[in-house]
């Protein structure tokens, strides 16, 4: 390994120690220790070192093909501190502030979305169902008075004709009353028959079925 790619190495694990520390106060952030239960803190955890760690190694194959020195691990730490004792404070102020800033903009958008998007779409529906209702109550009024005059009408017809009837029927003769009598009691009892038989195969049917 050449003097330069010492050098090289150096000054990326240190970089990659900064980075560790920015990496890890923003995982802090984020994961809310107290709130979480302990096996999603043990996996978040587990996750966050084998990513830190392939990052690491990845940096350190790609500068001197992954040669692992004792100075590295020195670098790594300088690193860490220096983050830890000059950029720390600025960097979480950053960090917040664009989380804050996040939120404000998310905030915004749904708002947004509300007021533009879904609050019109909704009257739409609202509007859309009242019309729907309002219709078919008219139309079921509507049919209900048509259904009254219908059978007020076919009232003032059957009253009159009924009354012409039994004037007509008084005035048959005897013999031709009972000579209808006798037709108008066959065909009832035909009907009655039918009836009686249909009754009687839907039992057995039924019988069958159970």
């Amino acid at each position: 390994m050449t003097l330069s790619t010492q050098f090289l190495t150096m000054l990326s694990m240190i970089g990659m120690g900064s980075l560790f520390g920015a990496m890890f106060d923003t995982y802090q952030r984020f994961l809310n220790r107290p709130k979480r239960k302990t096996w999603i803190v043990f996996c978040n955890d587990l996750l966050f070192w084998i990513i830190q760690a392939l990052l690491i190694f990845y940096t350190l194959f790609t500068i001197n093909n992954g040669e692992i020195r004792f100075y590295i691990f020195i670098a790594l730490i300088c690193g860490f501190a220096a983050y830890q004792g000059l950029f720390k404070g600025v960097y979480l102020r950053i960090l917040e502030m664009v989380i804050e800033t996040i939120i404000a903009v998310t905030k915004f958008l749904k708002k947004t979305f509300q007021l533009l998007i879904y609050k019109p779409i909704l009257g739409l529906i609202q509007l859309v169902i009242t019309i729907i209702l309002v219709l078919g109550r008219g139309l079921y009024t509507l049919v209900k008075f048509v259904f009254k005059v219908l059978l007020l009408l076919l009232k003032i017809i059957v009253i009159p004709l009924k009354t012409i009837v039994l004037i007509f029927w008084k005035l048959l003769p005897k013999g031709l009353k009972k000579a209808v009598e006798k037709l108008y009691n066959k065909i009832a009892g035909n009907f009655q028959g039918i009836r009686n038989t249909i009754s009687k195969w839907i039992d057995r049917w039924k019988k069958r079925k159970k």
